[in-house]
């Protein structure tokens, strides 16, 4: 009985033909592949539905691979984790509302423009990246005597400039804007940008901020006294004075709250989500040498109370 039980298991894992207990399934998580970040908001998915009733058997857990060969299903929602996840379900024909996670806005809104999609709450998403808005705020918060943003665009990130400056404008501050092409290099326009600015605002554009670009960035942003404020913790361990970033748990949390809710017969958000919740990281080291003192629980406390003010 357990070898014909594991043997059942394993087929559903190695993405052959579906069974009547994955056709079954009430919610499939597709994840972009098998990583830490995408397990972890999977667990947080599963532990809070079970919570709230629903049993860890009626999820279905795929990889965007296994998804292409899995058939029909007809869940009552899908979870696409990562970029490669929700390309996968919106070049398909999902017999549910897809609900994407794990992936910036700027990814999201690719996978509408090669798909052919419109968000809407069929097709919505969960932002990774933070609200621009709560970024500038941060920015005030941990430097308010800082008054020039120095900003990169991408091809990804250019979309947000008009939005940026206006939030800017709205705030007293100014931005030091360079565009950069795909085929030109990236050191000109940082250069250009540094030599007026006060702080440098990283945006989630892979053709600006990726591997290959962050140390020459932080070298010369640290060289120039102009303090990086970032999107993931793991530039503020390489240099970044800040960053202003959503755990995968606390992903997992919100997600699990809007799955309850389409389970509960409501509607996804039509009109994509930021994170709710949110993590300040701060590189101590980089905040002494510039003569700050900032606190990153401190930061984040003042930040929600921010938000909540009427």
């Amino acid at each position: 009985m357990l070898a014909r039980l594991f043997l059942l298991l394993l087929t559903c894992w190695l993405g052959c033909p579906v069974t009547s207990f994955a056709q079954a399934a009430t919610v499939v998580i597709v994840s972009s592949e098998r990583s830490p970040a995408y397990a972890q908001v999977a667990e947080v998915l599963l532990r809070e539905l079970d919570r709230g009733g629903w049993s860890r058997h009626d999820v279905l857990q795929l990889t965007a691979a296994e998804w292409v060969g899995a058939g029909v299903l007809r869940p009552k929602l899908f979870v696409a984790l990562g970029t490669q996840a929700a390309s996968v379900l919106a070049q398909g024909t999902p017999q549910a509302p897809v609900l994407c996670a794990l992936l910036p806005r700027s990814s999201f809104e690719r996978v509408l423009r090669s798909s052919g999609r419109k968000a809407s709450n069929q097709f919505s998403a969960l932002y990774l990246d933070q609200p621009l808005g709560r970024q500038l705020e941060l920015i005030q918060l941990a430097l308010p005597e800082a008054r020039h943003i120095g900003v990169l665009y991408g091809t990804d990130s250019k979309a947000q400039a008009l939005t940026l400056r206006a939030l800017a404008h709205g705030r007293g501050l100014t931005l030091q804007e360079e565009s950069i092409e795909p085929a030109e290099l990236l050191f000109p326009a940082l250069k250009a940008v540094l030599a007026d600015a006060d702080v440098l605002l990283a945006l989630a554009d892979p053709q600006v901020f990726n591997s290959s670009s962050l140390q020459n960035i932080l070298l010369t942003s640290f060289r120039a006294k102009v303090p990086l404020v970032a999107f993931s913790p793991a530039y503020v361990q390489a240099g970044a004075l800040l960053a202003l970033h959503v755990t995968p748990g606390q992903i997992g949390q919100q997600v699990a709250t809007m799955a309850a809710a389409v389970l509960q017969g409501k509607a996804l958000p039509a009109t994509p989500l930021y994170s709710q919740d949110f993590s300040v990281a701060v590189n101590e080291h980089v905040a002494r040498s510039l003569g700050l003192t900032l606190d990153a629980a401190a930061l984040r406390t003042r930040l929600l109370r921010a938000e909540a003010a009427p």
